[in-house]
């Protein structure tokens, strides 16, 4: 089980601050079985027990409230990892604009565009919205909730946690110096 793997990823997100307290969460897939993810309430940081989602069946009741996104992804994608985050530049950037377009080098070059989705967290909208966004890029902001990131690793997805955060940092610290 990949208890260790959720936690290294999870200290990173705590030490760059793009959580707090046991919010967001992080899964893995297991093939066409299912995935793993962290259990509701648990900090990211300290990880004791990971919960098991099947595909086609039940979801434990353990399991982290936004498991509805995860299985929305996986089943419309070839994503195999998913970072979801509330880092706060980023959720800030999602509440006056519907689409980033970052201005730094490292997110002009790797994601030009970031788009902003509704969806009220826990619900089937936001597995929707989110999963038709992770099918054509590997990153997506929901509108004042977080960022949910994806690759073929948890590395990978945790790059563009990092990155949705130091574009959207870099476009208010633009704005704050050199207003439009």
């Amino acid at each position: 089980m990949p208890t260790r793997e959720f936690e290294r990823i999870g200290k990173r997100l705590f030490a760059e601050h793009l959580v707090g307290g046991n919010f967001g969460n992080i899964s893995l897939r297991k093939g066409d079985e299912g995935f793993f993810i962290k259990r509701t309430g648990e900090y990211l940081d300290d990880v004791q027990e990971l919960v098991f989602v099947p595909f086609g069946g039940p979801v434990p009741p353990l399991a982290s409230s936004e498991y509805r996104v995860h299985v929305a992804v996986y089943q419309s994608s070839a994503h195999q990892a998913i970072v979801h985050a509330h880092p706060q530049a980023a959720v800030a950037a999602s509440l006056v604009m519907d689409t980033i377009i970052p201005e730094d080098s490292e997110g002009k070059m790797f994601c030009p565009t970031i788009p902003v989705v509704g969806g009220a967290p826990g619900s089937q909208e936001i597995a929707d919205t989110v999963a038709s966004a992770l099918s054509k890029t590997k990153l997506v902001i929901v509108r004042g909730h977080g960022t949910f990131a994806a690759g073929k690793t948890l590395d990978e997805a945790y790059q563009f946690t990092s990155l949705a955060e130091h574009a959207c940092r870099v476009l208010a610290l633009q704005r704050a110096v050199f207003p439009l």
